[in-house]
């Protein structure tokens, strides 16, 4: 198991974290997605996968859900 973590901006509410969860869920080998929702800040999310996840995958499912990743 290998853990990633996200940053995420622009959640508010638990439709955001619903939204994300969702897309990084579709990702091939993500076994668990955690988010520690910070309205109004950077959420912290966990991705959890059997191997590892390229960073553009997560990037690009973040997106696609409609929120910024804070690139570190």
């Amino acid at each position: 198991m290998t853990t990633e973590k996200l940053l995420v901006e622009g959640m508010t509410c638990d439709h955001c974290v619903m939204s994300v969860t969702e897309e990084l869920s579709e990702l091939d080998g993500v076994s668990g997605v955690d988010v520690r929702l910070v309205p109004g800040g950077a959420s912290e999310v966990t991705v959890t996968s059997t191997a590892p996840v390229a960073a553009d995958a997560l990037h690009d499912a973040v997106v696609e859900a409609g929120y910024q990743v804070v690139r570190s």
